[in-house]
């Protein structure tokens, strides 16, 4: 029971603190105590200066005071009590709180010694008790040397010497002399030994100088001064001879961190063996969608389906289904295979692990293996989540061979624990692996079964359908010369630069549409036009424009009337691709010209295709020798692609009639030492494809003679303007006698046009 003018709340004794506060010269003191030794502060309002004479009640009924902090409720019951009557708590209320705040500490404290010495407490004595022992050390150093102070030896011998102020001497070292005073209560102010200090020459010459100041003051020599010579050694001295060891312990000390789970662990020396696979999830700033993705709509579909999976396993699972457990992505580069894969990571919302498959292996034997053990140690550990493995062929190609010694043995090892985790003993039906690879044929056919990549998900270049959802997604994010808002414009833009890229992957749209902003930025227009998107076009098909390089007038002409071949040849070739645009522009590396075509979304091409294509390729070389009085070196390439047409119609095609239906693909581009055919047919092949490129160069031949008037006025043109496009050719020679074969044409680019006039009577019709 506490005093009268003081309010008192009762708690337990354990936990019982007393602040004191003064308010206007009356002083209330108040105690509060928690169950886990935290203090609640109660605010009291003085109502009556005179506090003796008041009696103070706290209600009459029970309250209670929430707090929380650290996610935990604490609450408090207020009792009733008077100024001269407390009333105790409950005891086992008492002890409640006593043994939760033991229990707390005792989880704090560690269990055993070898816990106490791996814990920072241990850590914290050990670096405590070193640094008091070195600061105590050199303090005990410095105060043995007493107070010092430098002079030279005219002072020191004016000041103390001649004085008789000087006990004794000390010479250490051969240079430094220190003296000691005698101890008077004058001297520096202090009753400590005080030590005056100076450097020397020679030690000769200061005995010299000694002597003859002793001599002088008539000092007599068995009361001289002593002099005592000593070696000293620093600090530093003492402590070099640890370096190597402090250094050798400090390693062995970093080594052992860096190994986290000892030599013999899954981390290896300095963690070389631990996956480098980064972790995505929803907190992660990934910002590309499944909205962002687009021209692969199938492929979509089924990574999402792989999603949903994971998410939602038991709408599966109670129908005996099981979760494929893995997908592996191929197609061409730049289809969007790791697009995917970065969507997938942006609306899972299960933990995503990416690696490349270059991560697993290193110098080191056994690394492969030992990361890809760790990265599904920890996919199990987020189980359900998804694996990406970009570029697999890495350590994914087939076993055996004669080439498999050496570096290859450690692939191998790394691809026998990839099979192994993902469909072993020790699997998990709640981990997907994806994976992504340029060359799906030289995968082992182990890694490929049902099991392991339950499903094979083709993503091939898209359509010009697939092409114009990838431009509208891209172009959404571009700043054009009309409001984004109106759909329809959009649509139409994003249709006609489909049509304008036949073949364009997704990577090369979103380089064409990003070089359309770096030319609008070029050239300082604030908004990017249709113009910029095809000089862009340009830019990704036949390269930078090579405007230094400056062609003689002959040059010139070759190429104006070597390129005004190929666009007579594709005009009036009913099968051959039609012409968007001719220049003689130099561009790339070696092209003087070249001609832009518009060839169709097909995945047949005829025999009549080829042979007009190649009549086409040949019309650069027909039309210099009708022209010239020799030829050049301009249609190199053409014949290359023209020998390798025929080499296809005859070996793979069966598109002649003398080889046969026969197939005599040799697999590969590289030296073949064997020959899957015998001299004879050999022979045979190579006398086919000269004869079809015999013929098609007749053809071409026949065709230019009759339009070599054509040919010259494309040719003028050309070397007037360097540039045509296919409205020009429509002005200069009029429209194709035929009607185009690709329905872009009607739908993006030429939508008035329908169809082509009859040709005129006195025009032949060239077909095989």
């Amino acid at each position: 029971m506490e005093e009268r003018g003081k309010l008192t709340l009762m708690r337990p004794e354990s936990n019982r603190r007393r602040s004191d506060r003064g308010t206007n010269n009356t002083r209330m003191s108040y105690r509060v105590a928690s169950s886990i030794g935290r203090s609640l502060s109660t605010r009291l309002v003085s109502q009556n200066r005179n506090i003796l004479s008041t009696q103070w009640t706290i209600g009459s009924t029970q309250r209670k005071t929430l707090l929380k902090k650290d996610n935990i409720i604490r609450s408090f019951s207020s009792t009733k009590c008077t100024r001269n009557e407390d009333k105790q708590p409950k005891k086992d209320e008492g002890k409640k709180d006593q043994d939760k705040e033991e229990g707390k500490n005792k989880k704090d404290e560690p269990v055993t010694m070898s816990e106490f010495f791996k814990s920072k407490e241990f850590m914290s004595y050990v670096y405590l008790g070193i640094g008091t022992s070195l600061f105590s050390f050199l303090l005990s150093q410095a105060n043995s040397e007493g107070e010092s102070e430098d002079l030279t030896f005219q002072s020191f011998k004016t000041k103390y010497l001649e004085k008789g102020l000087v006990k004794k001497i000390w010479v250490v070292n051969k240079y430094l002399v220190e003296a000691e005073l005698v101890d008077q209560a004058n001297v520096g102010g202090s009753s400590r030994r005080k030590v005056v200090a100076f450097t020397i020459g020679s030690v000769d010459i200061f005995e010299e100088q000694m002597n003859e100041v002793q001599n002088k003051l008539g000092i007599p020599s068995v009361e001289r001064i002593p002099i005592v010579y000593m070696e000293k050694t620093s600090m530093l001295s003492y402590l070099v001879p640890f370096v190597p060891t402090a250094l050798l312990l400090g390693g062995l000390y970093f080594i052992t961190k860096k190994m986290g789970s000892g030599p013999s662990g899954p981390g290896g020396i300095f963690g070389v063996g631990k996956s480098k696979a980064k972790l995505f999830n929803k907190e992660t700033d990934v910002k590309v969608k499944f909205k962002d993705v687009a021209g692969c709509e199938e492929a979509k579909e089924e990574i999402m389906e792989f999603v949903s999976f994971l998410k939602h396993p038991q709408k599966y699972e109670s129908l005996g289904a099981k979760i494929p457990r893995g997908a592996i992505l191929s197609g061409p580069p730049g289809t969007g295979k790791t697009l995917l894969a970065k969507a997938t990571a942006g609306e899972a919302g299960v933990p995503f692990l990416s690696v490349s498959g270059s991560e697993f292996v290193e110098m080191f034997v056994g690394v492969g293996a030992s990361r890809v053990r760790d990265l599904f140690a920890n996919a199990r550990k987020m189980a359900p989540a998804i694996i990406f493995i970009d570029e697999i062929d890495a350590i994914g190609k087939s076993r055996g061979g004669k080439n498999s010694i050496g570096s290859n043995d450690e692939k191998e090892a790394t691809l026998n624990q990839l099979l192994v985790e993902m469909d072993g003993f020790a699997t998990s039906d709640h981990i997907v692996v994806l994976a992504g690879t340029n060359r799906p044929d030289v995968l082992d056919s182990a890694l490929m079964r049902p099991g392991r990549f339950d499903r094979h998900v083709s993503i091939d270049r898209p359509d010009i359908e697939g092409r114009k959802a990838i431009y509208f997604v891209h172009l959404n994010k571009l700043t054009l010369e009309f409001d984004k808002s109106d759909k329809e414009k959009l649509h139409q833009l994003a249709g006609k630069l489909a049509a304008l890229t036949p073949g364009f992957s997704g990577a090369d749209i979103a380089n064409c549409c990003n070089e359309g902003g770096l030319i609008a930025a070029r050239t300082n227009s604030e908004v990017i036009k249709f113009e910029h998107f095809e000089q862009a076009i340009e830019r990704v098909i036949a390269g930078l424009e090579k405007k230094s390089r400056v062609l003689s007038p002959i040059e010139k002409k070759t190429v104006a009337y070597h390129e005004a071949g190929h666009a007579i040849c594709g005009w009036f070739l009913e099968f051959a691709d039609p012409l968007l645009k001719v220049s003689i522009i130099p561009r790339g590396q070696g092209a003087l010209g070249y001609a832009q075509y518009l060839p169709p979304d097909q995945y047949l091409i005829s025999e009549e295709q080829f042979r007009h294509r190649m009549v086409m390729a040949l019309g650069g070389r027909v039309s210099e020798e009708l022209h010239f009085p020799s030829v050049t070196s301009g249609a190199s390439d053409d014949f290359k692609k023209v020998t390798q047409m025929a080499q296809a119609m005859v070996t793979q095609l069966g598109m002649s009639n003398k080889v046969g239906q026969v197939s005599f693909d040799q697999g590969g581009s590289g030296m073949q030492i064997h020959k899957a055919y015998s001299e004879k047919t050999s022979k045979l092949i190579d006398l086919e494809v000269k004869r079809i490129v015999d013929e098609s160069l007749a053809e071409c031949r026949k065709l230019l003679t009759e339009k070599l008037d054509l040919v010259d006025i494309v040719a003028q043109s050309l070397l007037k303007n360097e540039v045509l496009t296919r409205n020009d050719m429509l002005r200069l020679i009029g429209p194709r006698p035929f009607k185009e074969r690709n329905d872009a044409f009607e739908k993006y680019l030429d939508p008035k046009v329908k169809s082509a006039p009859p040709p005129p009577p006195n025009e032949t019709q060239s077909t095989l």
